[in-house]
């Protein structure tokens, strides 16, 4: 790859500096490399591709707001705004840490895979509500005067292992309630809630309880429209399944159900889960995932009609009630043109916090990070780890893009013998390349998804920058020691894989595996920049490699 690439004049919606993005836009074609927006009044699906999974979304007035699974990362459940349904930028995190058992922090263990799950996202009486279940734990609330926050501590509304997918539901007469699942999906169950939304007020009784019609029935949403009450829940797994809508008189039933979107003859597989919200001018529309291998699960936008008291969403499938995913559709209705965006990428670490697109893969140990010890630059402190997996302060962000590279600039001058610092694609087999140092001398590593690791060349400089290129569900990777003038390749392109629930991520790293060793040594990042590229020609067609034995929880 030469230094060039990055500023190829066909990508779209990047985080470059303003002025150059300006200068590239009014000078070249643009291309739907980023962003779901095609700059016509239009839009085409995926809007996110990025593992935005199990997506809960609400309008409060002209804006929306959209809540994510974040699992084990932290600050945990990003919280993304959107003037359009189609652009969308972060805005906060729901919680900076979990405190709530010693193995968030990787003492005594780990959680990967566990932490915050589906969450749901309401407005109620001045405040936003966030609920989300950690599979061992509980089901937590947290709420906010504004969803940039600051948001609560999280508190349980119940305690205690094996629930999931919790939605609240405030009614016209007063009574709030509480919809959740169990782990492993299950039967729906519903509860009175305390109006304040802290407490549950009763054991649950179960509403929906359907395993031959609606089989692995998980994540429900709650709404009342025209005199009903309605439960939007996906049903038959993440790879295969379809959404349900169940309708109903009572909120405790009796529920019947109908198929309202499903794969039909897309090439979308398992098109569920997610969240209903309505335009200000009431039309109606559904915020969905799909899962991409080890993209994730990213993000769809589809339009629902309503017939009959029952929705339809996407493009009808002709003499059925459920609709198909859409590829390409007029843009929702609000109003007016709102600039193109896609979530932070990029970050020149100027600022004395960490930008909006960062999450630690566990609770961070915050004595050995810092953006103040050299202003301008993030500082990684190693600590013990015997590999990547077990190290803290793993610092990643999502993908947002199907193809992009993405840059950084390290100083090593700061390390200690032992210490392996660098950038990985983290996840099941991750592949990297990085530094490490051994009696005083520092050379430039190369580790592929086998986990073999090759030394490339010593490293005389302080400085070097590593680039990952991604594309088609490969990362490759490359390394320049001459301030980006010229990269060299190392290895071949990598599969990269569906991961503890989650999306493969770019990071950065540092840990010491010598227990007996000085842990105190460091690198500092000047800089890490991503550049959207263009996307496959058929995007939909790829057949992306799963991990073995990947699962939804």
């Amino acid at each position: 790859m030469t230094p060039f690439r990055t500023l190829r004049p066909s990508m779209r919606s990047l985080c470059v500096f303003p002025a150059l993005l300006l200068i590239l836009l009014a000078t070249v074609p643009v291309l739907h490399a980023a962003s779901g927006d095609e700059g016509n009044g239009r839009y085409r699906n995926p809007v996110l591709f990025s593992d935005y999974s199990d997506p809960d979304v609400i309008r409060f007035e002209k804006n929306y707001y959209l809540v994510a699974s974040s699992f084990h990362f932290m600050p945990g459940i990003p919280v993304l705004e959107s003037h359009d349904l189609v652009n969308w930028h972060i805005v906060s995190h729901v919680f900076p840490r979990l405190d709530i058992d010693p193995k968030y922090s990787m003492v005594g263990g780990n959680r990967y895979a566990q932490g915050a799950w589906a969450p749901s996202i309401r407005y109620h009486k001045g405040r936003f509500y966030v609920y989300f279940p950690t599979p061992k734990e509980g089901i937590f609330m947290s709420s906010a005067p504004s969803p940039k926050g600051p948001w609560t501590v999280p508190a349980a509304v119940i305690a205690g292992p094996g629930y999931e997918d919790p939605c609240p539901f405030w009614d016209d007469d007063g009574n709030a309630y509480l919809v959740h699942s169990r782990v492993g999906a299950g039967p729906l169950i519903l509860h009175r809630m305390s109006e304040d939304g802290t407490k549950v007020l009763d054991d649950g009784k179960v509403i929906v309880d359907d395993p031959k019609l609606l089989p692995t029935l998980e994540g429900p949403k709650l709404y009342k429209r025209h005199g009903y009450y309605y439960i939007f829940a996906p049903f038959g797994g993440v790879g295969t399944g379809a959404q349900a809508v169940l309708r109903a008189k009572n909120i405790y039933g009796p529920w019947e159900s109908r198929t309202v979107l499903e794969q039909g003859t897309t090439k979308v597989n398992g098109p569920h889960q997610g969240g209903l919200v309505d335009t200000p001018g009431g039309q109606s529309w559904f915020i969905h995932f799909s899962q991409r291998g080890g993209y994730g699960r990213i993000l769809y936008l589809e339009p629902v009609q309503w017939k009959d008291g029952w929705p339809i969403i996407g493009s009808p499938i002709p003499g059925g009630t459920a609709g198909q995913p859409v590829a390409d559709w007029p843009k929702p209705d609000v109003g007016k043109t709102w600039p193109i965006e896609t979530p932070q990428t990029s970050d020149e670490f100027s600022s004395s916090t960490l930008g909006l697109q960062w999450e630690w893969n566990h609770n961070p140990d915050d004595s050995h990070w810092s953006l103040k010890e050299r202003p301008g630059y993030l500082r990684l402190k190693a600590s013990y780890a015997p590999d990547l997996i077990h190290a803290r302060n793993t610092l990643t962000q999502q993908m947002e893009h199907e193809s992009f590279d993405l840059t950084t600039r390290i100083d090593t001058s700061g390390m200690k013998d032992g210490e392996r610092a660098g950038l990985v694609m983290f996840g099941f087999h991750a592949s990297s390349i990085g530094i490490e140092q051994t009696a005083g001398k520092r050379q430039i590593v190369y580790e592929d998804a086998s986990g073999k690791t090759t030394a490339v060349v010593p490293l005389q400089e302080a400085d070097v920058q590593f680039r990952m290129h991604v594309a088609d569900q490969q990362v490759s990777f490359s390394y320049s020691v001459d301030d980006g003038r010229s990269f060299q390749s190392v290895g071949s392109a990598n599969p990269f894989y569906f991961s503890w629930w989650k999306a493969a991520r770019p990071a950065l790293f540092n840990y010491n595996t010598q227990t007996d060793a000085q842990t105190d040594g460091w690198i500092d990042v000047d800089w890490v920049r991503c550049y959207a590229l263009p996307d496959s020609d058929d995007a939909a067609s790829m057949s992306p490699p799963q991990h073995a034995g990947s699962t939804r929880p």
